[in-house]
């Protein structure tokens, strides 16, 4: 039997070819057999620029129709798509480059050719450039290269906050398991209309939201970029939303956006970064929609969901999915105790096959039971709901004593002016680092927050200085880049006297 992805697909939507399939308001219509062959062409365009089973194809193009079929009619050949954000500098680009040895590159007609990019084809965001005027000549390629499970399907890299960037090697298995639980447990249901309002080049947008479309054979509103305006009119002809925090703020601050503007949506999800509890409860109120929040990364797409039909809890990312293991561990590799922060590890289908060309870092990232090191901190309660607390990465060690900047964080958003709070350890002289807040809107005095905590966390807990900010620094998915915040405040604490206040 061939595992091939896109086989999966059209096993799915073959009964479907004259539904549509993408839908752009404003723009064109794509339905399912529109779809299959223009596939089929770009399949051979591949095929005459060298690229076979198990090559690499580098993408970083703009969110179009064309750039969905790219991606498919790589699943056909067989190659590894390798999507790159298309906010990427040209110096980050000619490195990813070098680092995949792509067979082919496809860029945006105005972005500079990389170094190391021997084959180039071009596609801009109205789906022009030279790889569409080879597919309009292109015969449809009817093949599919025969997969299994543990063929190379796609590979990912890392944000790259905390070093250089990896590639995750993702399988047709890690793909097509994760893709048919999250349709099973988010209830897709014949008529499902997803509006899609993410970018195409990370694993929310690309793998989760349009690989359960598919399975469902269902129809995408395909907005090119998030605008609240486009997503105000285009919710009342969608039943699923997947989005961002950042999404769901933006939305609520708009004054339209109501029961009466959701009246149709079934669905809400919630992923890629925190969703702020103050947000979860103020979408509630304003639209009697509970968001679902979900938990997943590059390396093993979705691992916790919060349940389609139970209590959907602010601040936690739910259970483990089917067939996926989830644990927390304490420093000496045991389980920790329910309620009690550890690492955060992961074992199943959906887990990556390692990352390309550093066997290294393969092998620090797994337990020898089997077990992927997420450098997620959580907590799990008696009954397996995980909640994150942060990043192994983000942990503060000042003066000896471990401090999880998630609980304080979640303490400073309650107080009055604040719209939400990220909480950075600094170098410190004499600590080794102090607990240093940003706030978002007003931000109170550093004696005022320390008030706040007094009888909630210990003295050791409390932040040294209070820094208020326009807005905090995220990458494109919408996280909080921390390690801006510390290097741009990395001097904050030089020279200062020995603090014995603490």
């Amino acid at each position: 039997m061939n595992a091939n992805l896109y086989t999966v697909f059209r096993d799915r939507f073959h009964s479907s070819m004259d539904r549509p399939f993408l839908v752009v308001p404003g723009g064109p219509t794509w339905t399912y057999s529109e779809l299959d062959e223009t596939t089929a062409r770009i399949s051979a365009v591949l095929r005459d620029h060298g690229v076979t089973k198990g090559e690499r194809v580098v993408v970083q193009v703009a969110k179009s129709p064309m750039a969905v079929a790219l991606y498919l009619a790589c699943l056909r050949v067989g190659a590894v798509y390798v999507p790159l954000n298309d906010g990427y500098a040209p110096a980050e680009v000619t490195f990813f480059v070098d680092d995949a040895e792509p067979a082919v590159v496809v860029l945006d007609p105005q972005a500079p050719r990389p170094e190391g990019a021997d084959s180039l084809l071009t596609l801009d965001a109205a789906g022009a450039g030279t790889l569409a005027l080879f597919v309009r000549d292109a015969s449809p390629d009817g093949e599919l290269a025969v997969m299994n499970g543990d063929d190379r399907a796609a590979m990912c890299y890392t944000s790259g906050t905390t070093g250089r960037s990896k590639g995750a090697i993702l399988t047709t298995g890690n793909l097509t398991s994760n893709a048919v639980t999250l349709h099973e447990v988010w209830g897709f249901e014949p008529g499902d209309v997803l509006l899609h309002i993410l970018p195409v080049f990370h694993v929310h947008g690309l793998f989760v939201a349009l690989h359960t479309a598919l399975l469902n054979a269902s129809t995408v509103v395909f907005l090119p970029r998030f605008d609240v305006d486009a997503v105000l009119a285009a919710l009342p002809s969608a039943s699923v939303v997947m989005g961002v925090p950042t999404h769901y703020a933006r939305l609520l601050a708009d004054g339209r956006m109501d029961r009466d503007a959701c009246r149709s949506i079934r669905l809400f999800v919630s992923g890629s970064a925190p969703l702020l509890s103050a947000d979860f409860d103020a979408f509630h109120t304003r639209t009697g929609h509970v968001i679902l929040e979900r938990y997943g990364m590059t390396e093993t797409g979705m691992i916790t969901s919060n349940p389609l039909d139970g209590e959907r809890v602010a601040g936690s990312v739910g259970y483990a999915l089917p067939g996926v293991d989830v644990r927390v561990v304490t420093d000496d590799g045991t389980l920790a105790a329910p309620g009690e922060a550890g690492a955060v590890e992961v074992r199943g289908p959906n887990v990556f096959a390692g990352y390309w060309k550093l066997p290294d870092k393969t092998t620090e990232a797994f337990r020898p039971d089997g077990f992927f090191v997420t450098g997620d901190i959580g907590e799990m309660a008696a009954d397996g709901r995980l909640t994150l607390v942060g990043r192994a990465s983000d942990l503060i060690i000042s003066g000896g004593y471990n401090i999880y900047p998630k609980e304080l964080e979640l303490l400073i958003d309650e107080m009055p002016g604040v719209n939400e709070s990220a909480v950075v350890g600094i170098a410190h002289p004499d600590y080794g680092e102090c607990v240093v807040a940003f706030v978002v809107g007003s931000a109170p005095a550093v004696e005022d927050v320390r008030s706040h905590l007094t009888d909630r966390l210990a003295r050791f807990k409390h932040p040294r200085a209070v820094i208020g900010v326009e807005e905090l620094p995220r990458n494109a998915m919408g996280k909080v880049q921390k390690n801006v915040l510390r290097a741009t405040h990395a001097n904050l604490f030089r020279q200062v006297p020995t603090d014995t206040t603490r």
